[in-house]
């Protein structure tokens, strides 16, 4: 079969289209709702006049005039409208409580694919911060820290309504939100670097603590568990230290704001009473303006005090941006027929995350649908990095790997799953039935799963378990044997009759018994027509392969028949003077395996 056209970056017709971004998307299914938010922000901050205007005509015009029935009246009257300011709180509440749901429905799938794209590729630990910080973002919008922020641009009606009672008293109320408004600018200012490092502080002790967590029975075994801890204690101290300084800066500045604010209060009344006395105001407006100034100045100070959230929610935000973005990388692919098998590695190179140090350089090989291909080479030859490679886990910095012509970077993640098997060489398998591993998660298919078993030489070994196919084997298999989890792993990657399967290491753990029923996979693999790679040190397993590639500090040094590489490797002069077996026409050979 032909290989398929690669997607030519030029070409309108075949590119792919821009990804939508899943932030924006999640806000703006939520206009509805911010734009509700908003009018009843409005509505409630009208509302909030009453208790202001209550006590204007309450001294201004029932003590003048000792009339029981308006004061009846004006109290009637405060109490719809203050019950009314009730519900409209309540619906406020629940119109942000619903939009907080719906942006975590909309997000919570696709961080977590985020996440697992980017642990997958960076092998690292701290993912499932990305996952908390849906979480803190959510909070922020439904909690009160947000209902802050919507009050606080209404401030200016209540500073009107100062200036409708005296100029001073409005020029008094706009000095206090100015001033306090700079005190929340400056504590952004210093607050801001400090938060910054302690957040990414926190990240990586997080991180650390789970890599330590995933290695405790190390930990335990060779009494490493003090200097673990102790590293991790360091960088916890340290986040401690950077939140300390940050909340002592901001305390510090909530104090003050504080303190400028009932002051303002008791000025405000001061101020008041020397307006009365010269017969300027009357006494209903000394109350009144003590109370517009108050309502004008709380949620400027309540935003000074909720500060701390809201850069916690704003970074939170950022780090599911990036983790989203990693998301996005997988979608909006068109969807390809499943894949026959057929392999082509062109000139691959590989740069693992965090390095700059090429591990494997300008790898070439091929192999038909149905081959099987064994790898074999020294220790840090490049052969786990070749397995990565080739399912994707890690992409090619330069060259590519094709399957069925088309380079893996261009297939849809869950549509190529299926149709390919990795059992790698740290097998991990997860919380639930043996059943549901095998199964990958998916929609269990009891005779799939048999099938996969069986093809895999566990089926009777799994039958001898407690509850059989139903056993619950706990987190990261621990309730199995080495031997049990890899050949259970062996099976989920020959669930569902794979078309491309990668084996590493698949023997590290087994028995004679084991090893028979992997030689037997294999070629029952072959008989099915499934392109196989199988990595590893024993030699014993290549009898099953068709073809042999030798690995040597990440270049291709043998590839050809196994026959005929084994002979070399018998004969290490003849590898010496004579050059390997090139490669396919249609592959180019790198230059640094022709040597």
């Amino acid at each position: 079969m032909a290989p398929a056209p690669s997607p030519s970056p030029t070409n309108p017709t075949t590119a792919n289209p821009p990804l939508a971004n899943p932030l924006r998307e999640a806000l703006a299914s939520c206009r509805g709702a911010a734009a509700a938010t908003a009018v009843f922000s409005f509505v409630a901050n009208i509302l909030l006049f009453t208790s202001p205007l209550y006590m204007l005509q309450v001294y201004d015009r029932v003590l003048a005039s000792h009339s029981g029935s308006t004061l009846l009246m004006l109290t009637l009257i405060a109490a719809f409208m203050l019950a009314i300011l009730g519900v409209v709180e309540m619906i406020r509440s629940r119109v942000l409580v619903r939009a907080g749901a719906r942006i975590d429905l909309m997000l919570a799938g696709k961080a977590f694919a985020g996440v697992f794209a980017a642990s997958a590729r960076s092998q690292g630990g701290g993912g499932t911060q990305v996952l908390r910080d849906i979480d803190t973002v959510r909070d922020f919008a439904t909690g009160p820290a947000l209902l802050v922020f919507c009050d606080a641009p209404w401030a200016p009606l209540f500073i009107g309504l100062a200036f409708v009672l005296h100029p001073l008293i409005g020029v008094v109320t706009l000095a206090g939100g100015v001033v306090i408004f700079a005190l929340a600018v400056a504590n952004e200012m210093i607050t801001r670097r400090a938060l910054k490092q302690a957040s990414a502080v926190t990240v990586g002790a997080a991180a650390f603590a789970e890599a330590s967590l995933r290695n405790a029975e190390v930990l335990h075994a060779m009494g490493m568990l003090p200097g673990i801890a102790q590293r991790w204690l360091a960088r916890h101290h340290a986040a401690l230290g950077l939140q300390a300084q940050a909340s002592d800066r901001a305390g510090g500045l909530l104090a003050l704001s504080k303190f400028v604010r009932m002051f303002l209060q008791s000025a405000i009344l001061g101020l008041g009473a020397w307006l009365a006395i010269n017969d300027q105001v009357t006494g209903g407006s000394i109350i009144a303006g003590s109370i517009v100034m108050g309502r004008a100045l709380a949620p400027i100070e309540m935003a000074v005090g909720h500060w701390k959230a809201f850069i916690n929610a704003r970074a939170a935000f950022a780090r599911l941006g990036t983790a989203l973005a990693a998301a996005g990388e997988q979608g909006g692919r068109m969807k390809l027929p499943r894949p026959k098998g057929h392999l082509t590695v062109e000139r691959a190179v590989v740069v693992p995350p965090g390095s700059r140090t090429a591990i494997l350089k300008g790898v070439s090989f091929a192999l038909a649908a149905g081959e099987a291909l064994g790898v074999v080479g020294p220790s840090a030859a490049g052969k786990s990095t070749l397995s990565r490679l080739l399912v994707g886990v890690w992409p090619a910095g330069a060259g590519h790997v094709r399957l069925d012509g088309a380079d893996l970077a261009t297939w849809d993640r869950e549509d190529l799953g299926p149709a390919i098997g990795y059992l790698p060489q740290d097998v991990e398998l997860f919380d639930g039935t043996v059943a549901e591993n095998i199964a990958r998660f998916a929609t269990l298919d009891p005779v799939k799963v048999v099938a996969a078993a069986k093809q895999a030489g566990v089926h009777d070994v799994i039958l001898g378990l407690a509850e059989g196919y139903d056993t619950r084997i706990g987190e990261g298999g621990g309730k199995l044997s080495g031997g049990q989890r890899q050949r259970i792993a062996l099976a989920r990657a020959l669930y569902d009759d794979p078309a491309f399967v990668v084996l590493d290491e698949p023997n590290s753990n087994l028995d004679a018994a084991g090893e028979q029923a992997l030689v037997e996979a294999v070629m029952a693999m072959k008989a099915r027509k499934a392109t196989t790679v199988v990595v590893t040190h024993r030699l014993s397993i290549l009898g099953c392969v068709d073809k042999v590639l030798v690995l040597n500090n990440g270049e291709v040094e043998l590839f050809g028949s196994r026959d005929e590489v084994l002979a070399r490797l018998a004969r290490p002069h003849v590898v010496a003077s004579q050059p390997p077996q090139p490669a396919p026409a249609s592959v180019p050979v790198p230059a640094q395996a022709q040597r």
